[in-house]
């Protein structure tokens, strides 16, 4: 653990409250200092949930210490049954609890509760959020789930979706209505939605849908051995993964195979003449494993694009993540700090970042646009709209979130072509709010601009080295903004390696010619 900024994964009590907030009839009890308890801020405020997260906390405070916090917790045990009376409670300790060594889960199991108490041991200094959720959900399904009797219809489990987690509430809808076109009914969706008593319930299924690996997994592979339940391993994000993975639902369920592909709206577009403007982009993919691998598979094979790099911050998949990333022909980036991910994108200039709401950050700053595949996100990243990123309403939804940042880096790229226009200059106002056209001042011309700036940039180098003529300048600026540092940077060099102190249009083109070979 380590003070920053910005943090890819909470501790991996958050992910107990993530299993927690999505379940019914379920409360978290956690042993917590004041300041921990920001739960309502998580699930409230970022996802918008109508209802508290079923979270009681301790909050002792710094006097506490010197006395007896064992009393406060078995106190808050206590007063969580009488008020919540929920069929089955998990237990555990914040990062910091976790440093006065309580026992929470011991302390529980004396109590005497009429009801499953359930210990976690999420150790907050080694491991993180999707491991607390993924840990978690395996803990409940120990205790609870058990074998029983097979459903009279194919049926299966949807495994994996959670509170806090990316699109997962319109995933669940979009999996249960592929599944039902083949004529398999949804028998549990764990953890979100389920309560303890369907938890018990998961061994009626015949296979699992394990929809997401890094909070999943681990219950999958327990019920497999346990419960005799095998589960998918092809995530349906893309049209070509939602084909693979009706095809292997398919067999686990012995029957035909059924996609409605009525819905796909991607392939009038690739067969129009627009569609060649995003051929070829280069892009930079980074988020968690299981959205990275697959984003990586639609770039390549069903938008056309370059991946150029890709990376994931929970180690826990790193191994998956490198094994597709040998297969790009490029290597993988496994790490936590936003700042190495954001020196890599620099370096590497890509035309468009897939990534988390760090990486739109990391995008703004560099002046390259960004979609969201992959948590963590911002509250905007919870719309109201049905917005799934799986089966073949979320490859519109993907198709969609991809195109329109590109699209509208080509708008403001052309904006900056007409800069000197009498319409599109900078002093003229934004068109699209009704803004007049105003003429340039006189006084303040294209060429002075470009002079104050090269003198500005001059004086921030803190020498002279190197001078960029105007003409040059304005040719710089016809160059589309993502790539445009980039090109200046490649001159700059091209120039001092050849003693070339003025940088001249032609200078900008003979640099262009050499690192294009």
């Amino acid at each position: 653990m380590k003070l920053t900024v910005w943090t890819y994964e909470g501790p991996p009590h958050v992910g107990a409250m993530r299993v927690a907030t999505g379940m019914t009839g379920l409360h978290y009890v956690l042993h917590a200092p004041q300041g921990d308890t920001y739960a309502d801020l998580l699930f409230t405020m970022i996802e918008r949930r109508n209802h508290r997260p079923p979270v009681t906390y301790t909050t002792f405070q710094a006097r506490d210490l010197g006395s007896d916090t064992a009393h406060l917790f078995k106190t808050a045990c206590l007063d969580a049954y009488e008020r919540f009376k929920p069929e089955a409670m998990i237990i555990g300790a914040s990062c910091t609890a976790e440093l006065i060594q309580d026992d929470p889960g011991g302390m529980s199991e004396t109590l005497g509760l009429p009801i499953p108490m359930i210990p976690l041991d999420l150790p907050s200094y080694q491991r993180k959020e999707n491991f607390g959720a993924d840990e978690t959900f395996f803990q409940i399904c120990r205790h609870l789930a058990r074998p029983v009797e097979k459903t009279a219809r194919v049926s299966c489990n949807l495994i994996g979706p959670t509170a806090l987690g990316f699109r997962h509430r319109d995933d669940i809808t979009e999996l249960t209505g592929l599944l039902m076109e083949m004529g398999i009914e949804v028998n549990v969706t764990a953890p979100m939605t389920a309560s303890p008593s369907d938890i018990k319930r998961l061994g009626a299924a015949h296979f699992n849908v394990l929809m997401y690996p890094e909070t999943g997994e681990s219950a999958c592979r327990w019920m497999e051995r346990e419960l005799g339940l095998p589960f998918t391993k092809i995530v349906p994000i893309g049209i070509g993964a939602t084909r693979d993975f009706i095809a292997e639902v398919s067999k686990l369920a012995g029957i035909a195979p059924v996609l409605d592909e009525s819905r796909l709206r991607m392939p009038w577009y690739s067969a129009s003449v627009d569609s060649t403007y995003l051929t070829g982009k280069r892009v930079f993919l980074f988020g968690d494993g299981t959205h990275v691998a697959a984003c990586a598979r639609i770039a390549r094979d069903e938008m056309g694009f370059d991946v150029i790099g890709m990376g994931c911050y929970n180690r826990e998949q790193a191994r998956m993540l490198r094994a597709v990333a040998k297969d790009f022909g490029v290597e993988a980036l496994i790490s936590d700090d936003y700042l190495e991910v954001e020196r890599t994108i620099e370096a590497l200039a890509p035309e468009l970042i897939l990534g988390t709401q760090m990486e739109r950050h990391i995008g703004k700053r560099l002046g390259i646009p960004c979609a969201v595949i992959s948590a963590p996100v911002h509250v905007q990243d919870f719309p109201a709209r049905y917005s799934p990123q799986m089966g073949i309403e979320g490859a519109n939804v993907i198709f969609d979130t991809w195109v329109h940042p590109l699209v509208m880096g080509l708008e403001e790229h052309l904006l900056h072509m007409f800069r000197d226009d009498f319409e599109f200059h900078d002093a003229a106002g934004a068109s699209h709010h009704g803004g007049k056209a105003v003429a340039r001042p006189p006084e303040v011309s294209a060429e002075a601009e470009v002079a104050e700036g090269r003198i500005f940039e001059e004086e921030k180098r803190g020498a002279f080295e190197i001078v960029w003529l105007p003409a040059a300048e304005k040719e710089l600026k016809k160059i589309p903004f993502f790539v445009r540092g980039k090109a200046r940077r490649n001159t700059e060099h091209y120039a001092t390696e050849r003693g070339v102190a003025e940088i001249s249009v032609d200078t900008l083109y003979e640099a262009k010619a050499h690192y294009a070979r």
